[in-house]
């Protein structure tokens, strides 16, 4: 299969894609209390633009309790478990301009790809109940290294199993934090930051981020730049 002329483009998924309503850190929480009897016990640590493991990890350290036994493994069950309830809450949400965005990007012939710190399993129970799962062929998760800084030649050799011939220039990195424009950056490949997450337009314009936009509403702005680069 020749793609010389096709981009690869690899979405987040929470604050970029969607907002689960909570559901990731209450599914975090709950599955650490049924565990180890702690309640909240996430409050003090830092998740957006982090993987999965890597806060479950740091979760157990923060307690005092061991990693390297089995626990991250029996933390990713629960989780996941107590993932499949939460999603189902009234704050959950698709951001603006995404049905629009990945419709049009179909429609162009790009290839769509996620690129997300969240479990593989995780990935699919939040697209899943937005419906939007069909639209990406693959993808790299936490799941597959807890360091995001590692994820985008997963995905690429991924997407190199499936016929496709990506080097990191052909890809393109949609994300709403810094962790995701340096994740797409060590490798020299492209980066659109959103501002739809936690952090402002202001801190997604002191990163490497080729464009920053308030939202994927703001249509024209980054179709101008997939069609230009």
């Amino acid at each position: 299969m020749s793609n010389r002329d096709k981009k690869l483009v690899l979405f987040d998924i929470d604050g970029t894609l969607i907002s689960a309503g909570g559901a990731g850190t209450r599914s975090m929480n709950l599955a650490f209390h049924a565990l180890f009897g702690i309640k909240e016990a996430f409050k003090d640590i830092p998740m957006a633009g982090r993987t999965d493991p890597q806060i479950m990890k740091d979760g157990l350290k923060f307690h005092g309790l061991p990693y390297m036994d089995g626990n991250v493994g029996k933390m990713q069950e629960a989780y996941l478990k107590f993932l499949e309830h939460e999603i189902n809450n009234p704050l959950r949400h698709v951001k603006p301009g995404i049905k629009e965005t990945l419709s049009l990007l179909h429609d162009m012939d790009m290839v769509m790809g996620l690129l997300t710190g969240n479990l593989e399993k995780g990935a699919e129970i939040k697209l899943g109940a937005f419906g939007l799962d069909d639209y990406f062929l693959d993808g790299a998760f936490g799941s597959d290294d807890e360091d995001r800084d590692k994820l985008l030649p997963i995905a690429i050799a991924k997407f190199t199993k499936k016929g496709f011939r990506f080097s990191p220039k052909d890809c393109i990195v949609f994300g709403d934090t810094p962790m995701d424009v340096r994740c797409a950056k060590v490798h020299g490949a492209y980066c659109i930051a959103v501002a739809t997450g936690p952090y402002s337009k202001q801190d997604l314009l002191n990163t490497d981020a080729d464009i920053v936009i308030d939202s994927f509403a703001q249509t024209w702005e980054y179709m101008n730049f997939l069609i230009s680069y």
